[in-house]
This record gives structure tokens, sequence and C-alpha cells, in this order.
């Protein structure tokens, strides 16, 4: 099955789409060898392309290098390059891709997307949400200090790395986030829609309610 989860920074896209990889025998590549259907988050894939100097990895070090945004069509390569790999055979999660219109009308043309799940939540409970998050600086396993803590205060269950907390995490730039999600993003609702793709889900208080209510959606 190939799925995409659409919702807004700090709605918990990257925990639900761990949770889906459970359910379908997919695990995170930190915690498994083994990927039938893998999680696909597309800042992850980037560092990795920069990391094994593919192709598409060396144009967006390019781009970096010169303190520039790395443009769509690097961003659309890179995907296209790891969606070709092995493990991608029986499907994937797509989480961060596509955020634009422009993108989402390259990846039609690439595959055809069976779900497409629309993780809905409030702007003012992200906001309280995403001051508690922290991201392992090494592997990028994400924790909330009250939703999903770390065994141990402050390091990775996975890796062992530091737990951080980014920049764009802090509620002074949250705001301005989610402001470039409802113009930028959020119309690839209406995109799906058309596709007769779309799953709404909103948002739970607790994380596994809210996985619950994922995977009914995608077995609807």
């Amino acid at each position: 099955m190939k799925i995409i989860l659409l919702g807004a920074p700090g709605a918990g896209k990257g925990t639900q789409a761990v949770g889906i990889c459970e359910r379908y025998g997919i695990q995170a590549e930190a915690i498994c060898k083994h990927l039938s259907i893998p999680q696909i988050s597309t800042g992850n894939i980037i560092r990795a392309a920069l990391k094994n100097g593919t192709e598409m990895g060396k144009k967006a070090q390019a781009y970096m290098d010169a303190g520039k945004l790395v443009p769509d069509e690097v961003v659309i390569g890179i995907i296209e390059e790891r969606l070709q790999e092995d493990d991608c055979k029986n499907g994937y999660v797509l989480d961060g891709f596509p955020r634009t219109i422009p993108q989402a009308e390259a990846l039609d043309k690439m595959v055809k997307i069976d779900k497409v799940i629309d993780l809905e939540v409030s702007d003012e409970a992200i906001i309280a949400r995403m001051s508690g998050r922290r991201v392992c600086e090494k592997c990028g396993a994400t924790y909330h200090l009250l939703y999903k803590k770390p065994k141990a205060e402050g390091v990775c269950d996975i890796c062992g790395g530091t737990l951080i907390q980014r920049k764009d995490d802090h509620p002074d730039t949250v705001k301005a986030r989610l402001e470039v999600y409802h113009k930028e993003t959020e119309p690839l609702i209406a995109h799906y829609k058309k596709q007769g793709v779309v799953k709404r889900v909103d948002g739970q208080e607790e994380v596994a309610d809210t996985t619950r209510l994922t995977l009914a959606a995608l077995e609807a």
C-alpha cells in the first residue's frame, strides 16, 4: 500500500507513520533490518542522499553549499531515487512529501497513491504540543516530553543519540510554519480528494487513540 500522511507541522505525522509501519509489518529504518514497506521521511532521505553522494544528493549539496534552498526538481529527484529502491516494491508511507501542488503533480506521474491520511489537529493544540517535542540529533527519531517520553531523559531509545529541541519547534516560530502549511500544503487535501483517496483522521490527545483511528481509516 502506498500511503501519504498529510497534516500540519506538529500534528503527529511521524509518530503515526511508525504506527502504520508496525501494523503492516513495516518498521522505521533504525529499528528493523528488514523493511517490507518503509517509512519515508523527506528530511531523512535528503540527509541520506547527501551522505551517500547520489546524483541528486550532489545537486542538493551544491545548493546548500551556496546557501540556497533545494529546489523542487531536486527534492523530487531524490524522492524518485528512493522509491526505486527494493524495499519500496510493496509500498511505503510518505511523511513530509509532497508539500506543494507541483510536488504532488510530479508524484502523480511516478506512482498511484492508495490512501492519503489527512491528520487534523487545531493550530492551538499544535502550538502547545510542539514546545515539548525533542528530536535525536543522530538518527532523527522523535519524542515528546509528555506524550512519547524516552526511556532515559535526553537520550534516544533507538541509537543512544542526544535529544535536542529544534529551532523550528520553538513557539515563536510555530505560527509562521503553520501559515506556510495552510497556504502551500493544505491545498493538497483538495487535490487528493479529487482522486477519491483521502481519509480524515481527527488527532486525539492520546497517541494510541490517533493510531487506532488512523489504522481504521486505512482499512476502511
